[in-house]
């Protein structure tokens, strides 16, 4: 056989590999229909109807990435199948989240991400909206950033934990990669100023000083609103990611110009319903302990003892009392685990107040 016949009938192959992959698709998405009614049919009278369960999209992503054999990733493959998953929920019920924006934050990537892209995402302009709006039942469920691998915390974030009852139904895990952007009108040897978000400039600080010394950094709300500005200035740059290089059609002067290359993002999902365990799970609380002596010490120790994996701890100024705080723990379990159970309380009868914010299954993607 020659290369081109050899060629024609690895074509024709495909071809008809791609017929059976659409076939399977709309089975697939023919059985969510199906749900979706048995579901209505067997809902009490006045329950709304709960389409996405976390849970179960968890597991079957994890499912898929143990069953792949390649040669595509675990990771691509989850990706893939996310999509589907997105598209065949949609036609259940579109979910709608909400995230902070403007359209082009890393925000919105990660929601993206974690729900695929046939939700609809809503922009917020502050975190705090986030919360209000999935409070509200205004959306499904929100998206906002918690902590940097360089920065830290999220302090906006932590603080609205405070003010508001919402339950944690997820976690993404998103790599940052900055890169410097310029318009069409750019003169790029008379760049004066560089737009983007606060933590943006300080995870690409050494990177700036070194390139870009003598140059303003002007800090925005959001990356997206960076992009936003440059795209009328001549004399301007922002640090923003792909998304929003995308979307405001910039270019990149220079790309991936973080500190740090192991530069990563945590979101969390949060709604309004419990997510069951999987047995691979994360649960997140808030803690206030009486200002005293080995206070902290205290609320450690029975994790210690029970040989529970704190994964993070923050601290942040209580609203019950000056010089009281509040302390924002993550560990690895669920908290209807009897272990897990019996340590948190104890720890409730010796803390001022104890407030699970959620367990929910582990980063998948």
């Amino acid at each position: 056989m020659s290369d081109q016949d050899q060629l024609k009938a690895l074509r024709v192959r495909i071809d008809g590999l791609d017929e059976k992959i659409l076939e399977l698709i709309s089975e697939r998405a023919s059985c969510a229909q199906q749900v979706a009614r048995a579901k209505l049919l067997s809902l009490p009278v006045g329950e709304k109807a709960v389409f996405y369960r976390p849970e179960r999209e968890a597991w079957v992503l994890k499912h898929i990435m143990e069953l792949n054999q390649g040669p595509l990733d675990n990771e691509e493959v989850a990706r893939l199948f996310r999509e589907i998953m997105s598209s065949c929920l949609a036609l259940e019920q579109p979910l709608k989240v909400a995230y902070l924006g403007p359209e082009g934050t890393f925000t919105q990537a990660a929601a993206l991400k974690h729900f695929g892209h046939a939700v609809i995402s809503v922009p917020m302009t502050a975190i705090d909206e986030v919360f209000r709006e999935v409070a509200a039942g205004a959306v499904n469920f929100g998206v906002v950033p918690v902590e940097n691998s360089t920065e830290g915390a999220v302090n906006h974030t932590l603080d609205s934990f405070l003010e508001h009852d919402l339950v944690i139904c997820g976690e993404v895990e998103l790599r940052i990669h900055h890169h410097l952007l310029v318009g069409e009108t750019t003169k790029t040897d008379r760049i004066t100023r560089i737009y983007s978000h606060a933590q943006s400039l300080a995870q690409c600080r050494k990177w700036l000083d070194a390139h870009y010394p003598n140059v303003e950094r002007v800090a925005v709300s959001s990356n997206a609103d960076a992009a936003k500005r440059v795209k009328s200035e001549w004399n301007s740059a922002a640090i923003a990611g792909d998304m929003a290089a995308s979307l405001y059609g910039l270019s990149k002067l220079a790309e991936k110009i973080e500190d740090r290359p192991d530069n990563s993002t945590r979101f969390l999902i949060i709604g309004n319903q419990e997510v069951p365990p999987t047995g691979d799970d994360k649960t997140s609380v808030i803690v206030s302990m009486r200002n005293k002596p080995g206070a902290l010490h205290e609320l450690l120790v029975p994790f210690h003892v029970a040989g529970i994996d704190l994964t993070r701890i923050e601290t942040r100024p209580s609203r019950s009392g000056k010089w009281t705080y509040a302390f924002f723990i993550d560990f690895v379990g669920h908290h209807r685990d009897p272990l897990i159970s019996d340590v948190l309380e104890k720890i409730n009868q010796e803390a001022v107040a104890l407030k699970v914010l959620g367990s929910y299954p582990k980063a998948v993607l």
